[in-house]
């Protein structure tokens, strides 16, 4: 599936998150917004979070991850993984004997994960999406 281009007007000006400032309408470039967070369009895909396991980590419910195949998943990523068939988004941790995949909710127990287990890592989360509506 092809991302589609929307370039939308990308204004110079930072408006500010504590207090006002003049603000102008200046326009730095074009954005499309595929441009921000794609770095690898052929290995890229998005999912939508189900869930609050990732809260710590910034990540809620109905969040929009981007992710990325072609990034290797080092321990401390986060990734989306498939174990025994169920999606999950996790931070990974690996160590001697296999490695981790920990929830960012203390809420949760960590998924430990071994070379017996069904598990596969389906890409690296390099970024999200939240609409505030």
């Amino acid at each position: 599936m092809t991302a589609v281009e929307q370039s939308l007007p990308f204004f110079a000006t930072r408006p500010a998150a504590g207090f006002p400032s003049p603000g102008d309408d200046v326009v730095e470039d074009s954005l499309d917004i595929n441009d921000l967070l794609v770095d690898h369009p052929e290995a890229t895909f998005y999912v939508r979070v189900s869930g609050d396991s990732m809260e710590g980590a910034g990540i809620f419910h109905n969040d929009i991850l981007v992710v990325d195949r072609s990034v290797e998943a080092v321990s401390g990523a986060i990734v989306v993984a498939a174990v025994y068939g169920e999606l999950v988004v996790k931070r990974l941790q690996k160590n001697a004997t296999g490695f981790v995949l920990a929830s960012e909710n203390r809420e949760y127990q960590p998924i430990k994960v071994d070379e017996n287990d069904d598990c596969t890592i389906w890409g690296v989360v390099t970024g999200s999406v939240r609409l505030f509506r």
